[in-house]
């Protein structure tokens, strides 16, 4: 027995508390040497240390045959070592061609999925990886070279929970050296990979090709890239903790859709405005690394000191950020998309139109009043009754609408009237507007009143109540 790669796995596990009694783990098992050393050391394991174990495997389809024998040795090892086996079989190479990913993203993706429902059927808790430390420096230089900041050179976490279930990294502090002398000692076999020689993927170039480069002048390259990723991952942890604190002072949700307002972002500390804005986009598209420096960045600046009054940043996973004057949201595409026109016929009083577009209730009933004042509110309007010309339209805006206000020369812009409002733009489209028979304006609840129908000299009145459904629906 390799004791010593043992006690150091044992000792992991417990110093990171990555396991506990009563926990069932999934190993995702895919052939290869690490994920078959952390099996059998996780097997070794599990009796003294109260947990159970059991192995998914995915079938990318990536190498035909090469694939197909990949499982069925991990059925023989399954069958062999008497654990539980879920196997997926994915058309990875289909998937691609629907989606547009490329292989390792893609794979990444679907195995993950597979993973995460395998746990599920199996009534796991925790997933466990074979990631290891080669892995780890290899993953912070590759971050390096594309551009990252402190929380990419953290690099691979240890432990990290995902959909209700751990992942934990078991070997993330072991080289591969070591896994493959605990696997020749122990006379454990396993797959070879062809792919990991092929130079088009990045992670190979950067382990068959920069890494020996680099070696050249600093030969414990992989181990000092791993102790900036340990000592870097205390002070992320330590940044995120912060951030965390500010996002709950200032971000408000509302299923896929958070806010806040410019001004109480623009004091927090630039470092941990970025951290806001990402924090906010990881609850959005979970696991997505397509947020650079430069996309945060220019939502950064979009959030704070673009001088318009409003703008909109189209970015990855079908997600936009908005500012509408003060006010900056994030927002899944289709939760945007334009309000579709609606319009309703009014031909007698009372009336009562329930409209889901603009998220309320209009209705309208006889009363008395001798002024326009006496109970005219912003979500009530009284008009003359003889100088209401039917049937009334309710409508949302249309282009080149215009109103007549009282104490003001002419007409104005519909437009024009809710950008003096400070109408957030993606509102503007639920709004009901009324109009009488000659397609007058009469009124905008919460925003106007026109000009027309206001003599009530003849006494007879009508009321027009706009409520919105969190509002409730009672009179005053």
């Amino acid at each position: 027995m390799h004791d010593g790669l043992t006690s150091k796995i044992a000792e992991t596990i417990r110093r990171e508390q990555l396991l506990i009694s009563g926990d069932k783990v999934l190993v995702a098992l895919s052939g290869g040497p690490d994920s078959v050393a952390l099996l059998n050391l996780l097997l070794a394991l599990a009796e003294p240390l109260g947990f159970t174990v059991s192995a998914a495997h995915v079938n990318h389809q990536f190498r035909g045959e090469e694939s197909d024998e990949e499982e069925r040795f991990v059925r023989g090892l399954a069958e062999g070592l008497n654990i539980p086996l879920e196997v997926g079989v994915l058309d990875i190479p289909a998937y691609i061609r629907e989606t547009g990913m490329n292989a390792q993203a893609a794979a990444r993706e679907k195995r993950y999925a597979f993973l995460h429902e395998s746990a599920a059927r199996t009534e796991a808790n925790v997933i466990a990886l074979g990631h290891h430390a080669d892995d780890q420096a290899e993953t912070v230089l590759m971050r390096i070279l594309r551009g990252t900041g402190v929380h990419g050179l953290s690099g691979i976490s240890i432990r990290r929970r995902e959909k209700k279930v751990e992942l934990i990294r078991p070997l993330l502090r072991i080289y591969k050296s070591e896994i493959l002398s605990y696997l020749h000692t122990e006379r454990i076999p396993y797959c070879k990979d062809s792919s990991n020689g092929k130079l088009k993927y990045l992670r190979n170039r950067i382990r068959l090709e920069v890494m020996p480069y680099l070696a050249r002048e600093n030969e414990n390259l992989p181990q000092t890239l791993n102790r900036l990723a340990e000592t870097v991952a205390a002070e992320d942890d330590f940044m995120h903790q912060e951030t965390k604190l500010i996002y709950e002072r200032i971000v408000r949700s509302e299923g896929d859709r958070f806010y806040f307002n410019r001004a109480d972002l623009a004091p927090v500390h630039v470092a941990l405005q970025r951290r806001v804005i990402l924090l906010i986009l990881s609850y959005l598209a979970p696991g997505s690394d397509a947020f650079d420096f430069q996309k945060i960045e220019t939502i950064r600046n979009a959030a704070l000191y673009n001088r318009t009054s409003s703008i909109r940043l189209d970015l990855e996973r079908r997600i936009a950020f908005i500012r509408e004057y003060d006010r900056c949201q994030f927002v899944v595409k289709a939760e945007y998309a334009p309000s579709a026109k609606f319009e309703y016929m009014v031909h007698e009083v009372p009336f009562l139109i329930d409209m889901p577009e603009a998220s309320g209730i209009l209705s309208g009933d006889w009363t008395t009043g001798s002024t326009e004042t006496s109970m005219n509110s912003a979500n009530e309007a009284r008009f003359d009754a003889d100088l209401l010309l039917f049937p009334l339209i309710v409508r949302n805006r249309r282009n080149g609408d215009r109103m007549q206000i009282a104490g003001l020369n002419g007409s104005k812009k519909v437009k024009d009237i809710f950008i003096d409002d400070k109408v957030f733009p993606a509102l503007r489209d639920q709004i009901p507007i009324i109009l009488d028979g000659n397609h007058n304006i009469l009124w905008i609840p919460g925003i106007r009143r026109s000009v027309f129908a206001q003599d009530f000299s003849c006494g007879r009145t009508i009321r027009i109540s706009f409520k919105k459904y969190n509002q409730g629906t009672e009179e005053a």
